[in-house]
């Protein structure tokens, strides 16, 4: 891969579609490709609407929509027809990622049976469709070999993992693993290396799960999108688990799993979302108390159903308004949760290292590389020979802030 467009061959621009914002930018990094290389190959969601990309850059080469693996690489020999080389053509049994070497994603479905109003996922990726379990794990097992110290399991219902398989079972290890959910975590968790689960509907069946991060099995985390707390709001979403007590649900993992970390996104101004409706969810976040948020103003999206309601539209002003205050609760609330870490002992990963600085960027079980909190390390030069990047080690709190917190090195762990 080239580190620029002026030293690339030609360029591959992977895009979104789901909201309107991120067709913008989509269609703003295609013509910033074509400005700069000039041979540009799009692919990704927005290519399910490629007239949309033509009205406004007709040279581009060729589009291909989401989970086109082998358009894309068609495409690309096409344009330039790779050249045999035997070193570079052997590629390591593990594939080739763009992620640091460790860690990496694990995508184990594509697609949604939900119909949530506000989201078109459904229409571009189709419903539900799982990878055997026994594909899963192979890979997973690949990625460790090579080196992978954690695995952050995605895709976008990650709970509802094998319905569509009828949870088919495969053989792994020598033994029959269902594709189910639950089943799917015990077995990674017997790789050995930090197991991250995201994007996880709170269906009553996760609740398992909740023994497996007791046991340490995988990470006490918990990435879950409940998007608002407003019973009212929540059924115009069409939201799945519209009616489950989140918080009874939320205090009682956290009585299995007191250092539990549950991260969650929510929209504001959605269409209808009145000043009460709000209010009832900054008082659900502040009981709630959750770790890590993400908050985004409601954009309507093209095909989805939420157009089609007939609820008042939140004025911009207004629902900037709501975001501000609903992030400020938010950071209120991260930064008591982690001046309790101060003082304790925790392992952390290893991330960068700036030895100049004499500083390191970590992260701890309750962060997930890019959208969470990192713990900076100082005093590092001590660790010389054991503090690599993809160690694992273990850390004193010294200070917390907002989002991140501070520590200096305890004993290598690993």
């Amino acid at each position: 891969m080239a580190r620029s467009y002026r030293a690339a061959d030609l360029v591959l621009v992977n895009t979104c579609g789901f909201i309107d914002a991120a067709v913008d930018e989509s269609l703003e990094a295609i013509g910033e490709a074509l400005a700069e290389n000039g041979k540009v190959i799009v692919t990704g969601c927005l290519g399910a609407q490629p007239q949309k990309i033509l009205d406004r850059h007709p040279q581009v080469l060729k589009i291909t929509g989401p989970q086109r693996y082998e358009e894309v690489v068609a495409a690309v020999h096409q344009y330039l027809p790779p050249k045999h080389e035997p070193f570079v053509d052997l590629v390591p049994e593990q594939g080739i990622k763009l992620t640091p070497r460790h860690y990496a994603y694990l995508k184990i479905s594509e697609g949604c049976n939900h119909r949530c109003s506000f989201c078109i996922i459904p229409s571009m990726r189709g419903d539900l469709k799982s990878r055997p379990v026994g594909e899963v794990l192979g890979e997973a097992e690949k990625l460790v070999r090579a080196g992978v110290k954690e695995i952050l399991v995605i895709s976008q219902d990650t709970s509802a993992y094998g319905v569509d398989l009828k949870y088919a079972a495969q053989p792994w290890r020598g033994v029959p693993r269902q594709a189910r959910f639950y089943d799917l975590a015990a077995a990674l968790g017997e790789l050995g290396v930090w197991i991250r689960l995201h994007y996880v509907y709170p269906y009553p069946h996760v609740d398992r799960v909740i023994d497996l991060m007791a046991d340490g099995k995988v990470l006490p985390y918990l990435d879950i999108p409940f998007q608002h707390a407003s019973a009212r709001i929540l059924k115009l979403m069409k939201r799945p688990a519209a009616a489950v007590n989140t918080l009874a649900r939320i205090a009682a993992w956290r009585r299995v799993v007191p250092d539990i970390t549950i991260r969650s996104t929510f929209i504001v101004g959605f269409p209808g979302e009145t000043a009460q409706d709000f209010e009832e969810l900054l008082d659900w976040l502040r009981e709630a108390r959750l770790d890590r948020v993400g908050c985004f103003e409601y954009s309507p999206v093209a095909g989805a159903a939420a157009n089609a309601l007939h609820e008042t539209p939140v004025p911009a002003a207004l629902k900037a308004e709501r975001r501000a205050r609903f992030m400020e609760t938010a950071a209120q609330i991260s930064a008591g949760r982690l001046r309790e870490k101060i003082g304790r002992k925790m392992a952390v990963l290893i991330d960068r290292i700036d030895r100049d600085s004499d500083v390191a960027i970590a992260r701890s079980a309750g962060d997930a590389p890019e959208i969470d909190g990192t713990v900076r390390i100082v005093g590092v030069q001590g660790g010389a020979g054991v503090l690599t990047v993809g160690s694992l080690v273990d850390v004193q709190i010294t200070a917390a802030g907002d989002y991140d917190l501070e520590a200096r090195l305890s004993d290598p762990i690993q």
